[in-house]
């Protein structure tokens, strides 16, 4: 917002004080006029009709009524009074009734006076009434800014006990309005004012909250939402271009030895048309000599480990150390593992660093490191301590880069004087829409296809009923040699309910699937590191044939023998947690199933869920089907980005306003890189204002 008068705090406006205030701050995170501004309604009422009092239909929700008070009468004793007001216009009377705030009423009617009355139509013994309507002087009406439209803004109870609930949220918005000093500047220059046909900002502030009319309210809503959105990718886009500009990147020329004996000696299987249309694209960004920052998303198994080897080796033949952090030790050792194995005859000196890693064993590290022997570094967040230092860090791989704050991923980028390409890798696919408003600075990759022999697992929803069925599949999955986990949800009352929910799950299995011929291990967020570690290692050892387990497996260990998923009381999960569970099977050969167990009762959005499931393993489909079902904010990740708190915008329903804010940002940027152009001056302030309050995170992603 623009303008010292909309950073005025909150409590000077008349009827807030400092009570008010206070709690406006705690429950809306409301602190100036601006904010209160941008608190929009969430729904409207329509008030444009006033119906004739014989002519009210039978189903109508709302109604509203314009005549003249004919009767007062207040029925009933004392404590059980109750106020009837007869209205009556040219068609007939009808009675409007309170039980509360009696004696205020009585005091504003006047009969013979004109009124309207609205709210919700109730019928007895064939008579019409509206029980505590909202109630004005058709005078009243005239004088507001607008009441066509009615405004309804959510609330809270603590809100309301402070009078402040839709109503009076409403009237301090519209004093704000009214006030003398009210002004909100224009942010967008008249040349995109003019070709979109937008109104301009102060009326779409003013007819957001008080719109004449449907049409007027929509023009007010769009020009809002496409500035919201337009300003997010102007942002981001003006940092992706500052950052490419000023940040150098190391320029991979060659590609040698490492990268070609890899590929017709070690590499036993064809890379998929997917993971070499990636390649190529990284292969581009490193020779160009600007840093890489690429965003790079694949479903669980489709071969993203690989394409990160492949781009670790082309630093490594040009001469540079590359190194790639896991958010967790059990994925830090897996990757370590996996990768050792595939290079295991190049000759090639790696390393795995944790917060278990001895001491001798980080002083060889370290010495290693920074005389560049050590040319592979795989770690957890033990990489970015202070004392590892490397003699020529190029590339970086970072693996689900959600799990990981901003500030601890810059740490890897000051571990050389030339900022290293950076590669995020991620399992959990990003919907379009989102990726194009996160990591709209970031250049983006898809693996989008399995590599060849991998079966797609089979999934079914099952009835909690039919659990005896589900123990003898089980067996039979035993007795043919392959492991099974089963998933108990977290409920999230308390962790205390949760951990007993899992031991009577863990109980229960046990007694079905006795020992010794059965062995179950249990894994639980409250687990230490260590004991967590201790499981997973007896489970890929198929030392046991069941997990029982919260959703801490969720992103896990590799293991290739583990064909059966079930997931209890599946209708308390989401759906991209429900996809990430069942990616915990088929790794290897064998056919995998995932079977979600579930009450009879569900909600229409849990059974949407569950047949999303049933129906598709592809991460993307069901990633837009979760954004769609949930909202982005309860997408995992996107609210520690900051990028994502809209006010007014839905990057579901309005994904074709932001595509055109996109490409509108891009061909301004394109043209005037720094708005430096007399034209984008209006631009380049409001983006100075949204960054006053926001850390610049830009050259990071």
């Amino acid at each position: 917002m623009q303008g010292t008068f909309l950073e005025t705090p909150i409590e000077y406006l008349k009827g807030v004080g400092s009570a008010r205030a206070e709690i406006l701050n705690k429950e809306l995170q409301i602190f100036t006029f601006g904010e209160l501004l941008s608190l929009f309604p969430f729904r409207y009422i329509d008030r444009s009709k006033i119906f004739r009092i014989n002519e009210v239909p039978d189903d109508a929700a709302y109604i509203q009524v314009k005549g003249i008070i004919v009767d007062i009468q207040a029925i009933g004793k004392p404590r059980v009074k109750r106020l009837v007001v007869t209205i009556a216009d040219d068609s007939g009377e009808m009675e409007l009734v309170w039980f509360q705030g009696i004696k205020w009423i009585v005091d504003k009617i006047k009969t013979e006076k004109e009124f309207i009355a609205f709210g919700r139509p109730t019928w007895f013994n064939g008579h019409l009434s509206i029980v505590h309507p909202d109630l004005e002087t058709a005078t009243e009406r005239i004088s507001f800014i607008s009441d066509t439209f009615r405004p309804l803004y959510r609330s809270t109870e603590k809100l309301k006990s402070r009078g402040l609930d839709s109503k009076g949220i409403s009237k301090l918005i519209r004093t704000l309005i009214k006030s003398d000093k009210f002004f909100i500047a224009e942010n967008l220059c008249p040349e995109i004012l003019i070709n979109l046909k937008l109104m301009n900002r102060q009326e779409a502030f003013i007819n957001v909250h008080f719109p004449l009319n449907h049409e007027i309210l929509q023009k007010a809503q769009g020009r809002l939402k496409f500035e919201e959105l337009f300003f997010i990718q102007l942002r981001l886009l003006k940092q992706k271009f500052q950052r490419t500009q000023k940040q150098n990147g190391q320029p991979f020329t060659v590609v040698g030895s490492y990268v070609n004996d890899f590929y017709h000696h070690y590499l036993n299987f064809e890379l998929t048309n997917a993971q070499k249309r990636v390649i190529r694209e990284i292969r581009n960004d490193l020779g160009s000599g600007k840093q890489m920052n690429r965003l790079l998303q694949g479903d669980v198994g489709s071969g993203k480990t690989l394409v990160a080897l492949m781009t670790m080796l082309i630093a490594l033949d040009n001469n540079f150390q590359a190194c790639l952090m896991a958010p967790t030790e059990i994925l830090a050792n897996q990757h370590y593992m996996n990768i050792s194995k595939m290079i295991s005859g190049l000759n090639i000196h790696i390393e795995l660093l944790t917060g278990s890693t001895k001491q001798a064993k980080r002083k060889e590290i370290a010495a290693t490191l920074k005389d560049g022997i050590l040319q592979i570094l795989i770690g957890t967040h033990a990489l970015i301590e202070e004392n590892v230092r490397f003699k020529n860090l190029g590339f970086v791989v970072i693996d689900e880069q959600h799990r990981f704050g901003v500030a601890q991923r810059a740490r890897l980028w000051e571990k050389n004087e030339i900022t290293p390409h950076v590669l995020v890798m991620t399992a959990t696919p990003i919907p379009r829409t989102l990726a194009m408003t996160i990591y709209g600075d970031l250049e983006n990759s898809i693996i989008d296809e399995l590599p060849p022999g991998r079966k797609p697992v089979i999934t079914k929803h099952v009835y909690e009923s039919k659990q005896e069925q589900i123990f003898d599949f089980i067996r039979k999955q035993i007795d043919h040699g392959t492991q099974v986990y089963i998933v108990f949800p977290l409920i999230q009352e308390s962790e205390t309910l949760d951990l007993k929910n899992l031991l009577e799950g863990y109980e229960s299995i046990r007694r079905i699937f006795p020992e010794p011929k059965y062995a179950i291990g249990m894994l639980h967020g409250k687990m230490k590191q260590k004991e967590k570690d201790e499981v997973m290692e007896r489970f890929l050892k198929k030392e046991t044939q069941i997990l029982v387990a919260t959703t801490v497996i969720e992103v896990g260990v590799d293991i290739p023998n583990a064909s059966l998923m079930v997931i209890q009381n599946a209708e308390r999960f989401g759906l991209s947690q429900l996809h990430q569970l069942r990616g915990r099977v088929g790794r290897g050969s064998n056919q995998s199933y995932c079977i979600l167990v579930s009450g009879v009762k569900l909600t229409s959005e849990a059974k949407k869920r569950l047949q999303t499931m049933v129906e598709t393993n592809d991460g993307f489909i069901i990633a837009e089907t979760d954004l769609r079902l949930r909202g982005p904010g309860d997408i995992e990740g996107t609210l520690q980005s900051g990028i994502l708190d809209l006010k007014i915008a839905d990057i579901v329903k309005d994904e074709k306003i932001l595509k055109y804010a996109r490409n509108l940002a891009m061909d301004i940027i394109r043209d005037d890189p720094h708005l430096e152009k007399e034209k984008n001056s209006v631009l380049l302030r409001h983006l100075k204002i949204m960054n006053k309050y926001k850390e610049n995170w830009g050259l990071i992603s």
